[in-house]
């Protein structure tokens, strides 16, 4: 195809797909089905391939996510990001009005769910989504446009028929409940602390250092002000939301126009009524004048405007009597309490337990067995104990017990960390989540491969590790509950096919702490194959983009650790290829296998920037110098390594002489 051709080609799809992304996302009615959708996007991205200089930053393709950002550039906001005056009763609710209506009787106010997220900022240019920021101090906030451009309901152009030179709108980003319950599950079965509420989600994951991890969460947004405006003029707050969702955004729903207070409240007291059915967090009402001439006159406080207040909700808590404490053993061996006490309903749902994390999360609360305890749900969805109000007669605090509750192994509480753990990794317990995670969708991917059947195969004692999933017959498939010939052979295909896996995927199988898919990935792009990685030092992993301390020493534990070498060996024994085609690199004499290492600021690149151009060229960038060091980039004010360098006489180079030798 000639350039020409590609470039209409391109516009049409991603007109196309635009409008797509729109029906599904923001009206949540879709007119193509997945496929269309999904072979329209591929032949997108394939001319963007072939005509890179025909991508647009605002490509349907660019919604994915894609390079690691080490800091969020500083943005600042043309019109100060502000926060709301809080309100807590409705008495404040008559003054606010009162106040507003003395300066103007006719003042008629809008009345907004308060959804609980982050506030961000996005900015148009000519109809096109150029940046997004996040509120910081309301003045200075951080560049998340990478990641923003990840949330589906955000139009990368206006939909609008108007050319406005320049659009700035306020919204919310969060997470839909739903999401936040999958996210984590994930985060608990791979024991990493989860999220305490939606917001704190969304906020995490908004500021995520990969946008690809953040096209993964699942984010949402809700634009809920217009801040500046140019080619259109508005003369109320209810105008600028019927526009901006004609021009493509999702407005915050549910709002309502309001004459008199008692209007206000009875629409506060609906939004709470219905509050536990929204399939997003919400922790108030706003109210806002309508009229945008009234607000510039009333204007604003240093923080806060003087046109607007937030209803917070009171928190639901209610009390409960603590039954017992049971002990939960995770994948990694984490021993998690689990209070357990009498049934009570609270956001809509009936709950009768709660994760209490670990022992110093008790001790603080001085919690004990048959206590009057307190309870509520963190963000209306995890119920969580707030503390103990009562305690019973010859109430003893409750220590967590010194050894595995399933297997007896005398529990080890690591240096410098709160969880208590079942060392013994042969610890049913843990075989079993073990399992599940190994055969899990980012891991190897073992279809038909369920909790059930784990249980299933583990008490007939077909399978003692990982590896034992190879070995199955499908004789012994047949003697277990509810499978026929065809399951068992659908079983026996699905782990036959597992074995062509890649070795990110084995390692990420592995279940090693801390290691996701992406550490997994990275490992693999930086050293190529299992002996590699097995070789390598702490001090090299760490040095990893990405990496540190903690996760380096996790991966060289697990490696060395004589059962994990067992398991591998039988893996490889069962057919398992373990290989990983790494990226294509253009090979350059100067870089082709020379070692660099990095001192000092750089001024005119990132780090991150450096090593990724070098390591592209077929060099490797190292931690620190040794003998084996071709180079020594030298930044501003460098360290100690510089020292080392001239101590053992290796070549530096200034970082405008490394740019020199990429560019040529």
């Amino acid at each position: 195809m000639e350039k020409q051709q590609a470039e209409k080609r391109i516009q049409e799809l991603s007109k196309l797909l635009e409008q797509y992304n729109y029906e599904y996302y923001v009206l949540d009615r879709p007119s193509v089905e997945d496929y269309v959708y999904d072979k329209l996007m591929h032949e997108l991205a394939d001319l963007e391939e072939t005509f890179p200089e025909l991508r647009s930053p605002q490509s349907p393709t660019q919604r994915v996510g894609g390079m690691a950002s080490n800091q969020f550039a500083k943005v600042t906001h043309a019109i100060q990001m502000q926060s709301l005056q809080d309100v807590f009763d409705f008495e404040q609710i008559n003054s606010f009005v009162t106040r507003c209506q003395t300066d103007f009787p006719d003042a008629i106010f809008s009345v907004e769910p308060k959804i609980d997220g982050l506030s961000v900022s996005l900015e148009y240019h000519d109809n096109q989504f150029i940046l997004g920021s996040t509120r910081g101090d309301g003045f200075i906030g951080e560049d998340v446009t990478a990641n923003l451009k990840t949330i589906r309901t955000i139009p990368m152009i206006l939909r609008c028929q108007e050319n406005l030179p320049l659009l700035e709108v306020r919204g919310e980003v969060y997470m839909p409940k739903e999401q936040f319950l999958k996210l984590i599950a994930q985060q608990e079965e791979n024991e990493e602390t989860p999220f305490k509420n939606p917001r704190n989600a969304a906020a995490g994951s908004l500021r995520q250092k990969y946008s690809e991890i953040t096209a993964k969460r699942k984010l949402a947004i809700f634009i809920f002000n217009l801040q500046r405006c140019q080619g259109k003029i508005f003369s109320s707050h209810s105008e600028t939301l019927a526009f901006l969702e004609h021009a493509g955004f999702q407005v915050i729903p549910g709002w309502k126009l309001c004459h008199t207070a008692e209007e206000i409240i009875e629409v506060i007291q609906n939004i709470g009524d219905s509050r536990k059915d929204l399939p997003y967090d919400i922790d108030g009402v706003v109210i806002k004048i309508n009229d945008l001439e009234q607000r510039e006159i009333l204007g604003s406080n240093s923080k806060t405007p003087k046109w607007a207040i937030a209803y917070k909700f009171p928190p639901e808590e209610k009390e409960t009597i603590l039954r017992e404490i049971e002990i939960n053993v995770g994948r990694t061996g984490a021993l998690t309490p689990v209070a357990v006490f009498d049934r009570i309903t609270l956001a809509g749902t009936s709950v009768s337990r709660a994760i209490l994390h670990n022992q110093d999360f008790i001790t603080e609360k001085q919690i004990c067995i048959g206590d009057k305890i307190i309870v509520r749900k963190a963000g209306d969805i995890i119920p969580e104990v707030v503390k103990s109000i009562a305690h019973a007669d010859n109430a003893i605090p409750y220590i967590l017990p010194q050894c595995c509750p399933v297997c007896g192994a005398k529990a080890v509480r690591d240096e410098g960390e709160a969880v208590l753990r079942c060392p013994n990794i042969s610890c049913p317990a843990q075989l079993h989540k073990q399992l599940v995670h190994f055969a899990s969708r980012d891991a190897m991917n073992i279809d038909g491969l369920g909790t059930a059947i784990i249980t299933a195969l583990l008490n007939a004692g077909f399978v003692r590790d990982a590896a034992d999933l190879y070995q199955l017959t499908k004789e012994q498939l047949l003697t277990l509950e509810g499978f026929k010939n065809k399951s068992a052979d659908n079983l026996l295909n699905a782990l036959e096919k597992s074995k062509s896996a890649s070795l990110d995927r084995v390692i990420f199988a592995l279940g090693i702490r801390n290691i996701g898919q992406k550490a997994a990935k990275l490992l693999c792009e930086s050293f190529g194959s299992l002996e590699q990685i097995e070789q390598a030092s702490r001090e090299e992993i760490a040095q990893i983009e990405g990496f540190g301390d903690i996760m380096a020493d996790h991966v060289c534990t697990a490696l060395h650790d004589d059962s994990v070498q067992k398991l591998l060996a039988k893996l490889k024994s069962a057919g398992l290829a373990m290989q990983y085609e790494k990226k294509q690199i253009q090979s350059d004499a100067f870089f082709t296998g020379k070692i660099f290492v990095l001192t000092g600021t750089l001024s005119q690149m990132k780090r991150s920037e450096a090593r990724q151009r070098i390591e592209a060229l077929g060099g490797k960038v190292s931690g620190s110098v040794s003998k084996k060091t071709d180079y020594v980039i030298v930044g501003e004010d460098p360290g100690s390594k510089l020292n080392k360098a001239q101590e053992l006489n290796i070549m530096t180079l200034s970082e405008s002489e490394l740019i020199e030798k990429l560019n040529s």
